[in-house]
């Protein structure tokens, strides 16, 4: 064998006792891992908010610009009626 055939050998070796070494350390492989399925948790939660954001805004500017949206609010949240109608409760 020539010595760059061994030195390849123990390179080789080397490598796979590190990429075990790895994947065995709870800090290695595993934890990679863990943290990259974090990193997608937290980009989907993201999106959520983003799309609850975009609906809460839209809700904003229909409240101050449309008046027949402020009295549905005003008519769901805090119940109000208008004189003269009747309420049914239904459960």
């Amino acid at each position: 064998m020539t010595v760059r055939r061994k030195l390849l050998g123990v390179a080789a070796c080397v490598a796979a006792v590190l990429t075990l070494v790895s994947v065995v350390d709870a800090k290695g492989f595993r934890r990679y891992l863990r943290l990259r399925q974090d990193v997608e948790a937290i980009q989907e939660r993201n999106r959520v908010l983003s799309e609850q954001n975009a609906t809460l805004l839209r809700e904003i500017n229909a409240l101050r610009n449309d008046p027949a949206a402020l009295e549905r609010a005003a008519r769901e949240e805090l119940g109000y009626v208008k004189p003269g109608e009747l309420v049914f409760h239904l459960e």
